[in-house]
């Protein structure tokens, strides 16, 4: 974008939008598109934007049944992406329009600042009426022959849900037509996108990942590494730190543990700029999804966004499960790492144990600051429940947590987190509520923090209340998902970004006596 020449001193001078839009140019074209919208005045505009922060307004906003504004989810296949992008050479392949898979790499990209292998069936009018069964036969020929994956991982969009397509037949076609091999690993999921969310569109994906694996040919206990060192899986979930997929692996392997991190896209999703372009970089190999039922437990580290996965390693696997909360902050890291070291029959090392030192002296330094602070939540319902116990640990008081995709699990699990603290008392749950509604809170009962994604950063302007950002996406910042939140080094990482949040807008509205030096 550039400034018109006539009103710019430099011509052809590239300016951000920030700047841009303040031109007298583009200022005049704005005021006049009244005329053509029929717009109301701006003191009309004023008027009903004021009355949308009163008490009287919240109460007509959760009224509303048959809306949603804003909601703080994405669909299913978005998620389904992301579980593939998981596993050693997976290409995932959408079921549906070239529109989607765009605004799913996009929307990774956007967080990740990194390329998004994924393909399309590139469905348009005729297969909407017809079938898309051409579709994902050509897609898979042109991938095997352009793109060589090991795996792919086939999900469905809305138009193919809709006219009922059938994967399992779909790709058995493909073996018939020949455009992939009888034996090409393939793997798919029904992944409708208006229902439910990305996060259990994440879990179809991985329960039908490792379910396809497990029956494979390398699915032999057999072939298994004989090693002292206890084989455990560890399934994350939909968890875009790839910081946390790195510290599960370092802190199981300080216990002495061989971690198998099923759903592992912290290689692809976070790849070295050396000189070489890797499509598929890293990701939890295809024998250690096949042999994973064989290991002696899985840990599910997200309740909400794990359940049919669960199941899978529960009811076919019949593998010992263990369900834990995300191990964020003190609380959370202790319990994941007692439930290890009982599994594994282990020792909790000493680097560990300096390691939750340091976290509790760290919160205690900054216990001044976030003591008493009144903060809302909003994100994931497994996220949410986390961070919640966390900010407790620290003394903050929760008084809005909002989750779109919770689950009918998640008030309880709530309550049962903020009873356990005298900081939960003012704490109300909103599930499947919206950032609308959030809106409406904040404006309504004031908080000091919001801790959320980028989503919440309109209601922080509104509102002028700092935001915290945490969770999915994150468009806005560069890199916060390379660094862990979870474990004693992630809670570190979390308590370093909310205390200086807190000072930075400390230090904002200081006057001159106390824009002080030390804090």
């Amino acid at each position: 974008m550039t400034t018109p020449e006539h009103t710019s001193a430099i011509p052809l001078q590239v300016l951000d939008h920030n700047d841009v839009f303040r031109d007298e140019v583009y200022q005049e074209q704005f005021e006049n598109k009244r005329e053509f919208e029929n717009g109301a005045s701006k003191e009309e505009v004023e008027r009903v934007l004021q009355w949308t922060q009163t008490w009287e307004y919240r109460e007509k906003n959760f009224a509303r049944e048959s809306l949603t504004v804003n909601p703080a989810k994405a669909c299913q296949p978005l998620g389904a992406v992301l579980a593939g992008l998981g596993f050693e050479g997976t290409l995932p392949l959408v079921h549906g329009s070239q529109g989607c898979v765009s605004y799913f790499r996009s929307h990774f990209a956007r967080h990740f600042k990194e390329p998004v292998p994924a393909a399309s069936t590139s469905m348009t009018e005729d297969a909407a009426v017809f079938g898309g069964i051409n579709n994902l036969v050509e897609a898979m020929d042109n991938m095997s022959a352009l793109y060589k994956p090991k795996h792919i991982a086939v999900s469905t969009t809305c138009m193919a849900e809709v006219i009922g397509e059938d994967l399992f037949s779909y790709i058995g076609a493909a073996r018939e037509q020949e455009a992939i091999s009888q034996d090409f690993p393939v793997s798919y999921a029904h992944t409708p996108s208006f229902v439910g969310s990305h996060i259990n569109g994440y879990d179809v994906m991985l329960k039908g990942i490792l379910d396809s694996l497990s029956k494979s040919a390398d699915a032999d206990a057999s072939k298994i590494e004989k090693s002292d060192k206890v084989r455990l899986n560890i399934i994350p979930g939909f968890d875009t730190y790839v910081g946390n997929h790195r510290e599960y692996r370092r802190m199981l392997e300080l216990m002495g543990v061989h971690p198998i991190i099923l759903g592992d896209h912290s290689a692809s999703l976070d790849s070295p700029a050396d000189g070489e372009y890797d499509l598929y970089p890293g990701g939890t190999t295809l024998v250690d999804g096949a042999q994973a039922k064989f290991n002696r437990a899985s840990f599910i580290l997200q309740e909400s966004t794990l359940r049919r996965t669960a199941e899978l390693i529960n009811d076919v696997w019949k593998q010992e499960l263990v369900t834990l909360e995300t191990p964020i902050g003190v609380t959370g890291t202790d319990a994941f790492v007692t439930a290890v070291a009982r599994t594994a029959d282990v020792k909790v090392p000493a680097e560990l144990t300096l390691e939750r030192g340091r976290l509790v002296d760290a919160i205690t330094d900054s216990s001044a600051y976030v003591h008493g602070k009144r903060v809302a939540i909003a994100g994931d319902p497994d996220l949410v429940v986390a961070l919640t116990r966390f900010v407790l640990e620290l003394g903050m008081v929760p008084v809005h947590i909002v989750s779109t995709n919770a689950d009918s699990t998640f008030k309880a699990r709530m309550e049962k987190a903020l009873s356990a603290s005298k900081f939960g008392d003012a704490a109300t749950v909103w599930p499947e509520k919206d950032l609308w509604h959030l809106r409406s809170l904040v404006f309504t009962e004031p908080v000091d923090l919001l801790i959320g994604s980028m989503q919440l950063k309109w209601i922080g302007r509104e509102t002028n209340t700092p935001l915290f950002r945490v969770g999915f996406p994150i468009f806005d910042r560069h890199h916060l998902h390379r660094f862990p939140i979870i474990g004693y080094t992630g809670g570190l990482h979390l308590l370093t970004g909310l205390v200086n949040t807190i000072l930075d807008e400390l230090d904002r509205n200081a006057p001159a006596h106390s824009y002080d030096a030390v804090r």
